[in-house]
């Protein structure tokens, strides 16, 4: 059973909520879900929300939706930070880095 976390960065349009990046995060569980958590932005309520970021799983090529926040543009540009230091933090541990 293959298993692998993303979280996928939507915009609301005129036409609807349209995809336009997705980060792959990796295959543990508990740290896609914690990472997640660090995340600024507010749980989706209604129609709130321009963009919106979804943490998704893989599992045998079935997506599932976990989790879903909107953000402002500020604090996308935040998450971005936090992700890219968080996955790096991850990668580098994972290989023997920084040990």
């Amino acid at each position: 059973m293959r298993t692998g976390f993303y979280i996928i960065i939507n915009i609301k349009t005129c036409e609807g909520i349209e995809p336009f990046g997705t980060l792959e995060i990796g295959k543990d569980r508990v740290f896609a879900r914690r990472l997640f958590g660090l995340l600024k932005g507010r749980p989706v309520n209604s129609d709130e929300g321009v963009i919106h970021l979804d943490l998704m799983e893989t599992k045998d090529g079935l997506p599932m939706n976990l989790e879903v926040l909107y953000c402002t543009l500020a604090e996308l540009g935040e998450n971005m930070q936090i992700i890219t230091k968080e996955v790096f933090k991850c990668q580098a541990l994972q290989n023997g880095r920084y040990q």
